[in-house]
C-alpha cells in the first residue's frame, strides 16, 4: 500500500503565504500575509450548529453590521454546546441571514459558520480582523466562499494580543461616547413631545391667551373653512368625543374638516412637456430634520403621470412603513413654478387661509400622530400604509388662527433645537467611521503597538503549519 507523500515545510509555507506581490498593502517587517482557508477552520457541523435561541446577548457581543451585512460574532460562554472549541468566531454567511434584530437572526441560524484559528491567531485578533475585511456588495450568496480565499495580515502573536487588547479599549471609549450621544437624543426627544403636548393643549399659550382675551373663536373659522370647502350637513359637536379639555375658545374637529387631503391634481395646461420641474423622491425628505433635501428636476412629460401632484406649501407626509414611523414629512417649499410631483407612498395635506400650515406639520411629525397612525396601518407586512380615513377622521384641537400663530412662532424657536440634535447625529456617523479606521491602523500596524523585537510571525506559522 502506498503512502501519501508528506509536504515540506517549504512548500506549506508556499501554499499558506500570500506572495508579494498579491499583499494587498504593506505590514511591519516581523508580521506575514497569509490565506484564511490554510489558518482558520471551519468547525460547523449539523451537532455544532447554533441554533436561533442561543443569540442572545449573554456570551455573544453585539456583531459587527457593514451596510446591515452581518460580519462577525465572538464568543466565550461555556454554556453553548460546541463549549469544547471556545473560544470561536460565529459568521454570518448567507446575505439572506444579513439582518441583525435584538441579537436573533432575521431568519434563523442556518448559514452560520464556526470559526476556529489555528494557534498561530489569537482569536480576538482574528475578531476584530474580520470586521475590517470589506465584503462584496452583490454577487456573493456565500460570504464564507469569498471569506476562504482572502489574505489576511497576521502580526506575532504577543503583538496580535496587544492590538485587540487596544482595541477593546479605544472601542469602548467610542461606545461610551455614542451613549452619551442617545442620552442627549432620548432626553431631548422626550422633552421636544413633551411641548408639542403643551401645544396641542392649548398649555404653551396659556399666558399669551390671558393677555389676549378678545381674539376670535374657533368656531368662527370652522364656520369659515366649511364655505371655502362648500361642505353641508357639517357633524354637530356632541358627536365628537373629546380625548382631553382644551381651552373654552378652541373647537374639536376632524382633520379632514379643515384641510383638504389628497386634493385632485390641477391641470396644468400652460406647461410644456420638456419643461423642468421639481421632483421629491422619498429619500430626499429627511426623517432627521423634516425638511427636503437635494430634490430632483425631472421634465414635467416624465412626471405628469404616474406621481403625487403637490403644489407649494403643501404638506407631504409618507404613508408607507418605515418611512412613516421614521418622520418623513416635509412642507414642499420653492418648487419650480410653484408645482412639483413626488413619490406615490406621499399623502399630501393643503390647508387654507384659516389654518398655519406648520401647526398641522407639527403635528404630523409629532411621535405621538406617528404612533396613532402606525396602529391604524393596513396592507400586508413590509408594505403597510397608512389610510386616507386616518388623517380625515384625526380628532384635532383647533385654536383661534391668531393663537395658531403664536403656538408655531414659539415652537419655531424651540425647534431650533432639534437642529442642533441632527448636528450630534452627525457627530455619530463620524464615531462610526472612527471606528472602522482604528481596525485599518490596526491591521496595518499603525496603532503604536508593535514591537520589532517580537519573534517573526512566520516562524510561528512554520510550527503550526509542521504540527498539522
Amino acid at each position: 500500500m502506498s503512502k501519501t507523500k508528506q509536504k515540506s515545510i517549504d512548500e506549506l509555507l508556499e501554499e499558506a503565504l500570500v506572495p508579494e506581490d498579491e499583499q494587498p498593502y504593506q505590514v511591519p517587517g516581523n508580521w506575514v500575509w497569509v490565506l484564511f482557508e490554510k489558518v482558520v477552520v471551519n468547525i460547523t457541523n449539523g451537532k455544532r450548529q447554533i441554533p436561533q435561541k442561543d443569540y442572545q446577548e449573554d456570551g455573544i457581543l453585539p456583531v459587527v453590521d457593514q451596510g446591515q451585512r452581518l460580519i462577525s460574532g465572538y464568543t466565550d460562554n461555556v454554556e453553548l454546546r460546541f463549549s469544547e472549541e471556545l473560544p470561536v468566531i460565529i459568521f454570518g454567511d448567507h446575505t439572506r441571514c444579513i439582518k441583525w434584530v435584538d441579537f436573533d437572526f432575521v431568519q434563523g441560524a442556518d448559514g452560520t459558520k464556526i470559526l476556529k484559528p489555528l494557534e498561530l491567531i489569537y482569536p480576538k485578533y482574528l475578531y476584530y480582523l474580520l470586521q475590517s475585511v470589506k465584503l462584496p456588495n452583490k454577487g456573493y450568496s456565500r460570504h464564507y466562499k469569498y471569506l476562504k480565499e482572502t489574505p489576511l495580515p497576521i502580526a506575532p502573536l504577543l503583538e496580535q494580543k496587544r492590538i485587540a487588547e487596544k482595541i477593546e479599549r479605544l472601542f469602548a471609549k467610542i461606545d461610551e461616547a455614542k451613549r452619551l450621544i442617545e442620552g442627549v437624543k432620548e432626553s431631548f426627544e422626550l422633552r421636544w413631545e413633551s411641548v408639542l403636548d403643551q401645544a396641542f393643549r392649548g398649555e404653551l399659550t396659556k399666558k399669551w391667551r390671558s393677555k389676549n382675551p378678545t381674539i376670535e373663536n374657533a368656531d368662527d373659522i370652522f364656520n369659515e373653512i366649511q364655505k371655502v370647502y362648500k361642505k353641508r350637513d357639517t357633524e354637530d359637536e356632541h358627536e365628537i368625543n373629546p380625548p382631553y379639555p382644551i381651552p373654552q375658545n378652541w373647537k374639536w374637529v376632524k382633520l379632514g374638516d379643515i384641510v383638504e387631503i389628497n386634493p385632485p391634481k390641477k391641470r396644468l395646461t400652460d406647461i410644456e412637456d420638456e419643461q423642468n420641474c421639481t421632483f421629491i423622491p422619498m429619500p430626499s425628505v429627511s426623517d432627521k430634520t423634516g425638511e427636503i433635501e437635494n430634490p430632483e428636476v425631472r421634465k414635467y412629460a416624465e412626471v405628469k403621470k404616474g406621481y403625487t401632484f403637490f403644489l407649494e406649501n403643501d404638506i407631504l407626509f409618507a404613508k408607507i412603513t418605515p418611512c412613516m414611523e421614521n418622520g418623513k414629512t416635509a412642507i414642499a417649499q420653492n418648487l419650480m413654478n410653484g408645482f412639483g410631483f413626488g413619490s406615490t407612498e406621499f399623502h399630501v395635506i393643503r390647508t387654507n387661509d384659516y389654518i398655519n400650515t406648520k401647526l398641522i406639520y407639527y403635528l404630523l411629525r409629532s411621535k405621538k400622530f406617528r404612533m396613532e397612525a402606525k396602529k391604524e396601518m393596513t396592507g400586508a407586512v413590509g408594505q403597510q400604509r397608512v389610510p386616507k380615513s386616518f388623517l380625515e377622521n384625526y380628532l384635532f384641537p383647533l385654536p383661534p388662527k391668531a393663537e395658531q400663530d403664536k403656538i408655531v412662532e414659539l415652537l419655531d424657536k424651540l425647534y431650533v433645537k432639534e437642529v442642533e440634535i441632527s448636528t450630534i447625529e452627525t457627530l455619530e456617523g463620524e464615531i462610526d467611521l472612527l471606528r472602522q479606521s482604528i481596525l485599518n491602523k490596526a491591521f496595518r500596524g499603525e496603532l503604536g503597538t508593535n514591537d520589532p523585537n517580537d519573534e517573526h510571525a512566520i516562524e510561528l506559522l512554520k510550527e503550526v503549519l509542521k504540527s498539522k
